[in-house]
């Protein structure tokens, strides 16, 4: 019982010997690709815009299990940082202006009960083209949302989503960093006639 003593204290002692270092809490660095575009002009849609060349762009097959009302959904999906922007498409002869944009905001007001703050700010590009962003901040499913619009015809949605728990902290870096292609997305977008 003693040599279990003697030998308990000379490893307590030996232990001892370098000073406790704490460490400080971080996230995993995330290494975030070169910001280079495409276009997106597929024949057929309404729509063009550019998007960036680390993003696969799909069709949206299903909505709430069941089709799309157009061929127009898609989604952008980037699949190195569990992010997608669903964009969904309506015909303004086919819907009503009034009612597409109270849904955008009852969309995005919707997460409210998780979201600490939501700005939204109207826009409008170089190429005429008007909508509003929605920047939403907290540990809501989305942080950035929006609608575009010509107000006669054509009216599009836009929303970031990620893959995971939300949490504001840790998806803050590749939250900024898709933020600036969808501001890009936004000033390049243009309406076909």
């Amino acid at each position: 019982m003693r040599k279990l003593t003697w030998v308990g204290t000379l490893l307590l002692a030996v232990a001892c010997n370098s000073p406790f270092v704490p460490r400080q809490r971080a996230y995993f660095q995330i290494a975030l690709p070169e910001k280079k575009y495409t276009r997106f002009e597929p024949a057929g849609y309404p729509y063009s815009f550019e998007v960036p060349v680390y993003a696969r762009v799909v069709q949206d097959s299903t909505f709430f299990d069941s089709k799309p009302e157009n061929p127009w959904w898609i989604n952008i999906d980037f699949p190195g940082m569990g992010g997608r922007i669903y964009i969904s498409y309506k015909d303004l002869q086919q819907n009503s202006f009034d009612k597409l944009v109270n849904d955008a905001f009852n969309l995005t007001y919707k997460h409210t009960y998780k979201a600490t703050s939501i700005d939204d700010s109207v826009l409008l590009t170089p190429q005429g083209v008007g909508g509003v962003f929605f920047k939403v901040g907290g540990n809501a499913a989305t942080a950035n949302q929006f609608f575009l619009t010509d107000s006669t015809r054509h009216f599009i949605r836009g929303a970031l989503y990620f893959d995971v728990t939300p949490n504001e902290d840790s998806l803050r870096p590749v939250n900024d960093f898709l933020l600036a292609d969808m501001q890009h997305l936004i000033q390049t977008f243009r309406w076909k006639q």
